[in-house]
């Protein structure tokens, strides 16, 4: 005969043993998916929390130490490493006139900008200093650019300029200096050319040089030299070679020769009217092909430009006092290479536009700009 089973009938204290082990077990896997979300959760704000500090506080200060404070710039350069192994970052403030330069200052520290251009022809620098010392920003976490005037090249004229820009600028030290231009005028006169420190620079370099060696300068550099000028100063034997050369560099001006020629010789070129001349920016911002990449990024044009200058390998200088503006200027991106190459051929196809030339503003009888010079 078959043999049937049974289930063997269980008491209600078995039942109830069961009942307790099932909700032991759910409550196991809640209290075990409960502390799994929580974790997740913790990781994933400590993620964000970590990612907004690393973008917005730097670690360190500008000379030649990891954490230079900017921001986001995706595949584009922050900054650049000069042959000091100070690093200068790559979008600065340039700064003019007076009146409502503290507020642009201001603003700009605020926006994330840690370099600000100037110069002591402009006759701002106490007002600038003024801005900084109130931002709270701490001193090694800035760049701070002036220039050396026309007046002031003579070797015994050189310091006391300096002095004056550091006590008005309330910092004791520089980290960038330039020579304004490669002209050199009689201390106190109304344009009256020095023709041999003009000709000859040198003797301005070594007083430069020493001035660096003395700890107020931390780079030394040039602005407005073309490839002569920049010869005739290299030609000597330098200790300190020129960091940078700041010129005027934009979409009407955009110096190919001088840009190639600088890579090659490892100067690095600042942009100084990135966007054009005041009477041409409104021009530049309606080129077609900014306004093509502007739309396809979803930027602005102005930032379209300024992005070309950085992507170019370039330090970029936009200079503005509308508080929107400063910082719209300061958020650049990567141009796709086809967008690039695009723009760059459009810029460089047409007859370049100088707009800054004082040649006969200062009664010169040669041009600044002149390969050669009747010196």
């Amino acid at each position: 005969m078959p043999v049937f089973y049974k289930p063997v009938p269980t008491s209600e204290h078995d039942d109830e043993e069961s009942q307790n082990l099932t909700k032991s077990r759910s409550a196991r896997i809640k209290t075990t998916l409960f502390y799994f979300v929580a974790t997740i959760a913790v990781m994933y704000v400590a993620y964000l929390a970590t990612r907004s500090i690393i973008r917005s506080v730097p670690k360190h200060g500008m000379h030649g130490r990891p954490g230079c404070h900017h921001r986001n710039l995706t595949t584009l350069p922050s900054h650049h490493i000069l042959p000091s192994g100070d690093k200068i970052p790559s979008v600065a403030l340039g700064i003019a006139g007076k009146g409502e330069v503290g507020a642009a200052v201001q603003t700009a520290l605020k926006t994330g900008y840690r370099h600000i251009d100037g110069a002591w022809i402009y006759g701002n620098e106490e007002e600038v200093g003024k801005a900084i010392s109130a931002s709270g920003v701490p001193r090694d976490q800035l760049w701070l650019t002036s220039k050396l005037w026309n007046n002031f090249h003579a070797p015994e004229d050189i310091e006391p300029a300096l002095d004056e820009t550091l006590t008005r600028l309330n910092t004791e030290y520089l980290d960038l200096y330039l020579i304004h231009w490669p002209i050199a005028f009689k201390k106190g006169s109304n344009n009256v050319l020095d023709k041999e420190l003009t000709a000859n620079p040198y003797p301005t370099w070594q007083k430069l040089e020493e001035l660096v060696d003395k700890g107020k300068i931390r780079n030394i550099g040039i602005s407005n030299f073309n490839i002569a000028r920049i010869k005739n100063l290299t030609a000597n034997p330098l200790k300190h070679k020129p960091a940078v050369n700041q010129v005027e560099l934009n979409y009407f001006n955009p110096q190919p020769e001088l840009l190639k020629w600088s890579k090659e010789n490892g100067l690095l070129l600042e942009a100084y009217s990135p966007l054009g001349s005041t009477k041409q920016v409104k021009e530049a911002l309606s080129v077609p092909e900014v306004k093509e990449i502007a739309k396809k990024l979803d930027i602005t044009p102005a930032q379209a430009l300024i992005s070309w200058h950085v992507q170019r390998g370039t330090i970029v200088l936009p200079k503005s006092v509308t508080p929107s503006r400063v910082q719209e200027n300061f958020q650049v991106v990567t141009l796709p290479d086809d967008l690039f190459d695009k723009l760059e051929k459009a810029a460089t196809s047409h007859p370049p536009q100088r707009v800054v030339n004082p040649s006969k503003n200062w009664g010169l009888d040669f041009d600044v700009f002149d390969e050669n010079w009747p010196l």
